[in-house]
């Protein structure tokens, strides 16, 4: 009882073992903490809420999960990574691509992945607001490519504005590899970033099948600014292992679930 007494009294010391559970179990919940600690669910969500703003966890509905493994790294260091995970989602994910589309590719490391594990006589119409995915796919002899321009936000290296609004916005498109910063069941994709959110809402409006690839750390993660509900999402590509919560959550949305053997 003197432990979690001294805790109730000092945050940072109990912010300090919230810290350690996470490290062991991986996923905190807000109720169990509140046991745990005899303190109020309203003082843990305080703390998690500190830890959050400074970037040591990453907030969920009810609790917290670590931060994921790019937070704090540009997107040329994401992108320099050598990362199998996300070469094994990009190979399943392109199996989605067939000649004659018409294919919006969101911004990101994962979606540039996609751009890049493409088949080489691939003959398509690709649209982006991405520079560099662009540029990769200038590469393919048998792609058109449209890029949205408009004002660059360095943190994610693609436009935004009504420029690429526009754009975007006049396209109907067969497919969207759409970027995600962050999926929940309940809360739905939602971003870091505030500029995206309009960009992104546009390209699921223009797709009539729109891909979700990411890794198994932003499933069950909530970001502040919310984008669409998951029911815009038809194919999810993921993980085989995920640490929060489980894939049935978002089948049993209407969600066709591909899960990498990795």
């Amino acid at each position: 009882m003197q432990n979690q007494h001294s805790a109730a009294e000092l945050p940072h010391l109990r912010r300090q073992k919230i810290l350690l559970i996470l490290e062991r179990d991986g996923k905190v919940m807000a109720s169990e903490l509140s046991q745990h600690f005899a303190v109020s669910e309203d003082t843990i969500r305080r703390d998690l809420a500190e830890l959050s703003t400074v970037g040591l966890v990453q907030r969920v509905h009810g609790g917290a999960l670590p931060r994921p493994k790019d937070t704090g790294k540009d997107f040329f260091t994401r992108v320099d990574e050598t990362d199998e995970v996300k070469t094994q989602l990009a190979r399943l994910a392109v199996r989605h691509v067939q000649d004659g589309q018409i294919v919006v590719f969101d911004s990101g490391s994962t979606t540039l992945q996609i751009a890049r594990s493409l088949p080489s006589d691939i003959s398509i119409t690709a649209v982006t607001a991405s520079p560099m995915i662009a540029i990769t796919l200038a590469e393919y002899k048998g792609i058109k490519v449209i890029l949205a321009g408009g004002q660059l936000n360095p943190a994610t290296m693609s436009s935004s504005g009504h420029e690429t609004l526009r754009l975007i916005e006049s396209i109907k498109a067969d497919l969207l590899f759409t970027g995600v910063c962050a999926i929940h069941p309940e809360v739905g994709i939602s971003s870091l970033h505030f500029d995206e959110v309009p960009v992104k809402q546009a390209m699921l409006a223009s797709a009539s099948h729109v891909v979700a690839v990411t890794t198994a750390d932003k499933l069950g993660a909530v970001e502040p600014f919310v984008v669409a509900p998951c029911s815009r999402v038809h194919t999810l590509i993921t993980e085989r292992h995920v640490a929060s919560g489980s894939v049935e959550d978002y089948q049993g949305l209407g969600i066709e679930v591909v899960q990498a053997d990795v």
